[in-house]
């Protein structure tokens, strides 16, 4: 089976999970250049500058050059397919997690119960 090209939609792109590391880094909305990233992910600039490359043609960072560096930028509205696609299965999640929530709940309440059902001994070994 062919694989879909990275550089297909933002999808593809963000599937490589160093991507979405180097997404993290820039989540803050600041200009950082090649090497900023680098210091941070701990990665070779080759392979951080091909990152950002795919992740530039699917829109999802934008490059300006200042002097001698790139700085790069996260368009996070580039972002919103993903968000409204994952959106979709909120209500599973809401549901799944309020009944784990009850779930929990529950044991707690049986067990406070049950320490309150165990008749207090005296003093270590049985003499008070």
């Amino acid at each position: 089976m062919a694989r879909a090209a990275t550089t297909a939609d933002v999808f593809n792109a963000i599937a490589e999970p160093r991507r979405r590391e180097i997404i993290g880094v820039l989540v803050d909305g600041q200009e950082r250049a090649v090497g900023d990233v680098v210091k941070v992910v701990r990665m070779s600039q080759p392979t951080v500058s091909k990152h950002l490359g795919v992740l530039r043609r699917v829109g999802v960072v934008t490059v300006v050059k200042r002097g001698q560096h790139r700085m790069y930028r996260l368009n996070a509205a580039e972002l919103k397919p993903v968000h409204d696609w994952v959106k979709t299965f909120e209500k599973y999640w809401t549901h799944q997690i309020s009944r784990i929530k009850e779930r929990a709940e529950q044991k707690a309440a049986e067990r406070i119960g049950r320490a309150r059902a165990v008749p207090e001994t005296g003093a270590p070994g049985g003499e008070e």
